[in-house]
């Protein structure tokens, strides 16, 4: 972390005047996991998302949609363990509820509170449940580790992260947290992510900002190529920092942007380090492409491979393995110039084998991050993408998650 943005502790409650709850209200199996949370700023804010591309959209999604169109919200509430989609009318209606509870609950407009479910396709949600829950919800500007944790399902920890810099002279703050280890491939994985900032900003630039750093980090990761029905990324901005309100004209929005770009690769990384039954974290970086829209044909498409999944998970240098999903892309290549390096290691050289200490690359694949290197030698652009490896801890996962 450069001197210019200091981590603080508190992620999505480090901002000041935001605030956050989380109770155990019974949606899950296990009664003493925190599974209910809301997320609110003490005055309304700009709000800008991006949600899943998917044609099943759950209901949550639908609502927030509907709700930022105006680019205002005040609160977000989130449960964890029901994905509440696929189910209906019902569902919606649902959702509207959760809304409308978590509004009463505040005491604000309901169109000003969003709505996120993960967890199980096709159930109905414990509406009972979830409404004794919220508002039983006491919310403080401590409690933004407690946010973290209650949206989790099959993670394994909290994606957390804070950071505090200088806008205007003033002290500015943004936070973030994410869940999701399973079901990731989003393009915008199950995927949710709350970012906060006390920074003022205007909405139409906000929105472009979001969508730009959305594009760079958590569309260009993968677990397992499943795109979730529930991705969204929220960015709340309450302006109580009292900055003039950021913009492309402004002679600082570089800073604020930078920091934009730190949180979500930071968020999108750990993600993939923990899709599920990961033990490494992948990093595929090409350089060299024809245009940038290849040089991400090519990263993702190492990630998605899931041959090279399981050599990654095996520890075997099998190459051969990254030529064939380099080459099923879709990416422009020429079959005789691309350079292909696991760590420092040089495993590929105009196309074909290179002279290489097989060795020294087993070595570099026993570590618990692994970044491969591709020069295709066509151009200037480039991309970096992110993924993990492919154990049968997925499998155990994946096999037992409705019981």
């Amino acid at each position: 972390m450069t001197e210019q943005f200091r981590e603080v502790d508190l992620c999505v409650t480090a901002p000041r005047g935001f605030r956050a709850g989380a109770v155990a209200c019974g949606i899950k199996s296990d009664a003493a996991i925190k599974d209910l949370a809301i997320l609110a700023s003490d005055v309304p804010c700009v709000a800008v998302g991006t949600f899943t591309t998917s044609r099943t959209p759950a209901a949550p999604v639908l609502l927030c949609r509907e709700y930022l169109r105006d680019g205002k919200a005040q609160a977000v509430v989130v449960n964890s363990g029901n994905a509440n989609c696929a189910t209906g009318e019902q569902g919606l209606r649902n959702a509207y509820r959760m809304s409308e509870v978590a509004a009463s609950r505040l005491g604000i407009p309901k169109e000003l509170v969003l709505c996120s479910s993960t967890g199980i396709i096709g159930r109905q949600l414990p509406m009972e449940k979830i409404e004794h829950g919220i508002t039983s919800i006491e919310l403080s500007s401590n409690s933004g580790n407690d946010f973290a944790e209650a949206i989790l399902t099959t993670d394994t920890r909290p994606k957390r992260i804070a950071l505090e810099f200088e806008i205007d002279g003033r002290t500015v703050r943004l936070g973030g947290a994410t869940k999701g280890a399973g079901m990731i491939y989003p393009n915008m994985a199950t995927m949710l992510c709350y970012l906060t900032t006390d920074a003022a900003v205007e909405h139409a630039w906000l929105q472009e900002e979001l969508r730009a750093a959305v594009a760079d980090s958590f569309n260009m990761i993968s677990v397992d190529g499943d795109m979730s029905t529930n991705d969204t990324c929220l960015l709340f901005a309450n302006g109580l920092a009292g900055n003039a309100p950021l913009n492309k004209a402004h002679p600082e929005a570089g800073r604020f942007r930078e920091a934009l770009r730190r949180v979500t690769t930071y968020l999108a990384r750990e993600i993939a380090r923990d899709g599920e039954g990961a033990t490494k974290l992948m990093t595929v970086h090409v350089r060299g492409a024809r245009d940038r829209a290849d040089a991400i044909k090519a990263a993702r498409g190492i990630t998605l491979s899931p041959l090279w999944q399981c050599a990654l998970a095996g520890g075997d240098p099998n190459w051969g393995r990254i030529v064939a999903a380099l080459g099923a892309s879709g990416c422009t290549l020429d079959p005789d110039r691309f350079d292909i390096f696991i760590g420092p290691v040089q495993v590929v050289q105009q196309g074909g084998a290179a002279s290489y200490d097989e060795a020294a690359a087993r070595a570099v694949m026993a570590a618990s991050e692994v970044t491969i290197t591709i020069d295709l030698h066509l151009g200037e652009a480039e991309a970096t993408a992110w993924g993990c490896d492919l154990t049968h801890g997925y499998i155990d996962e994946n096999t037992l998650y409705t019981r």
